[in-house]
Order: structure tokens, then C-alpha cells, then sequence
């Protein structure tokens, strides 16, 4: 089974943190993230894209150098030809340094999520990142 990997950040805002952005798809949610190109390491990828989907400049993003999310999973859809394929997320924990106004250009819009956890919003993609940087932002708080 042929493979692809995602990468992406799960952009916050404020200190302590007061929301998170995702990207309106037609009919879901998603953070900013996208496919590795040859040559690209996760990190590169997942600035590229974060920029690219939001129009925020990579230099107004601090990434947590502690936190990195990963999940497989099956994928088949139009996208993959109909073909089966192992997929594999990898999201980073970003802060925004300061407000930026967001470009879409691939997405029908976004919005700034409020930090509330737990989150519903989806289950396989989502929501288990969301609950995992919880968590994680909820150990440093208690250092």
C-alpha cells in the first residue's frame, strides 16, 4: 500500500492561549497543512503550507520545538485515485507572535476557534491533535 504524509501546524493564539485557527473546507474543518514535496522536511512542509493556506509569514509563527503529533490512517478518496493508501499526519504546535490578517487562497474561509478544551469538532483528524496539545500545554503550566 502506497504511502503519503501530511504535515501542518495547529496555530495558537494568545498567552495563556485563548484560541486556535482551522480552515474551512466545503464540508469540514482542517488546520493548515498539506503533502510533503521531495526534498522538504516536516517542519519546511508544514511553514510552507501554513503560509500558503493563511498568508501569515512564517517569521510571526513560533513553533513549540517540543511538540509533534502523528497519526496513520487509511486513506481512499478521489484524491488517491480510488487506490487505498497509508496517510500519516503530522501536525506542530505554532504560536502567533502577533495578529495577521488571513489570505485565503485554498480554502473557503477560516476561523479562530476558542481554546476550551475538550474540543468536538472532528473526530479523526482533529480532535485527538487538539486533546494531545491539551494535554501537552496543560504539563507545561504545571512546571
Amino acid at each position: 500500500m502506497s504511502e503519503i504524509k501530511s504535515c501542518g501546524v495547529l496555530l495558537l493564539r494568545g498567552e495563556p492561549v485563548e484560541s486556535f485557527l482551522l480552515m474551512r473546507h466545503a464540508e469540514r474543518w482542517d488546520f493548515p497543512k498539506g503533502h510533503v514535496d521531495p526534498g522538504e522536511t516536516e517542519i519546511e512542509c508544514a511553514l510552507r503550507e501554513m503560509e500558503e493556506e493563511t498568508g501569515i509569514p512564517r517569521e510571526l509563527v513560533q513553533l513549540d520545538p517540543e511538540f509533534r503529533y502523528a497519526t496513520e490512517y487509511e486513506v481512499q478518496n478521489r484524491r488517491t485515485g480510488g487506490k487505498r493508501k497509508m496517510k500519516t499526519l503530522v501536525i506542530f504546535l505554532g504560536r502567533l507572535l502577533e495578529d495577521h490578517p488571513i489570505t485565503h487562497t485554498e480554502h473557503l474561509g477560516s476561523e479562530w476557534f476558542p481554546w476550551n478544551p475538550p474540543h468536538s469538532i472532528q473526530q479523526r483528524a482533529i480532535d485527538p491533535v487538539l486533546a494531545d496539545a491539551a494535554h501537552y500545554l496543560n504539563t507545561l503550566s504545571q512546571d
